[in-house]
């Protein structure tokens, strides 16, 4: 489904991402892991199609990056880091407003946000302002937002940043859903937990993928953790 070769971004001087190749099969989670500035939010808006490579190609569902980028947009979620909702708007009208940008009109819109809604724990608080609600409940209406056309490539950058362990839980439950239901799927973490929870292979990243893997194999090659402790 998604497969990225020699992937490369540079603003300026600035090697953000650099050589970056991984694929991501039908019904699979891969994880970006790495620190801040590691440059997985900058490979993941090249792969929704968001901003331009500087090198490299890409190929989603088909599709080649740059020549087919509209079209990639059109059939990717993306739930960015910063979330960037209408907070003078509804959790309701926030997904209506994106949901008509990604084509979807009369009873099927209608469904869709009420069903997404129901999916992240918010259809109590659909008609409530969103300058009102919690970073979590925040984290909540962008990921349903990141879901409503039903794409079949999906990108969150942190998806539980912010949440309590409840609703943590109840994201990660939904995106295996997701991956149950064949959908391909780039998580971007700094969290080896929050990754062995969700991903079905890891690649470290540091500017490019120094190392992939499974991440039950991936805590073996760190080896056991020693604590020493003088009295």
């Amino acid at each position: 489904m998604i497969e990225a070769v020699g992937l490369g971004k540079h603003f300026g001087a600035l090697k953000a991402v650099h050589e970056l190749s991984f694929t991501v099969g039908d019904g699979e989670i891969f994880g970006l892991l790495g620190p801040n500035g590691a440059g997985k939010t900058t490979s993941v808006r090249m792969l929704a199609g968001l901003v331009g490579p500087s090198e490299g190609t890409a190929t989603i569902n088909g599709l080649r990056l740059g020549v087919d980028s509209q079209r990639i947009r059109a059939t990717s979620g993306i739930l960015t880091e910063a979330p960037g909702l209408h907070e003078k708007l509804t959790a309701r009208q926030n997904l209506a407003y994106y949901g008509r940008l990604y084509g979807l009109r009369g009873g099927d819109l209608r469904r869709a946000v009420d069903r997404y809604l129901g999916i992240v724990g918010l259809s109590e608080h659909g008609d409530r302002k969103v300058a009102g609600f919690s970073k979590g409940m925040r984290q909540k209406v962008a990921v349903a937002r990141a879901m409503l056309h039903e794409p079949e490539a999906i990108y969150l950058d942190e998806p539980t940043t912010g949440l309590d362990p409840s609703a943590a839980k109840q994201v990660r439950d939904f995106v295996g859903s997701l991956r149950d239901a064949g959908r391909s799927i780039v998580v971007c973490t700094h969290n080896l937990d929050e990754a062995e929870r969700l991903c079905d292979r890891v690649g470290i990243m540091r500017g490019t993928l120094v190392l992939v893997d499974t991440p039950a194999k991936l805590r073996r090659r760190g080896g056991a953790a020693r604590v020493r402790v003088e009295l």
